[in-house]
């Protein structure tokens, strides 16, 4: 599983795909304060972009990964 749901943080590792959205989504909405680890991230489907903006919540870890760090931060920093 690219994204490990753990009890406060998500932890993003590798290509994250559309099938982690919807466990994505629930786990925002049943976590006080989460954390967004998305430094092991090396691709972002956008049905996930979707929820991270739709849910507001900050990244603890920005992406290591050139494009993510470059393009998606700058969006989901604007809120």
């Amino acid at each position: 599983m690219p994204i490990r749901l753990e009890d406060r943080t998500a932890c993003f590792k590798g290509a994250c795909t559309v099938e982690e959205a919807i466990p994505l989504a629930e786990w925002l909405c049943a976590v006080d304060e989460p954390r967004l680890d998305l430094g092991g991230c090396t691709a972002l489907h956008t049905a996930l972009l979707q929820v991270l903006l739709a849910k507001g919540k900050p990244v603890a870890v920005p992406p290591e990964d050139a494009f993510l760090k470059d393009w998606v931060m700058p969006v989901l920093g604007k809120r």
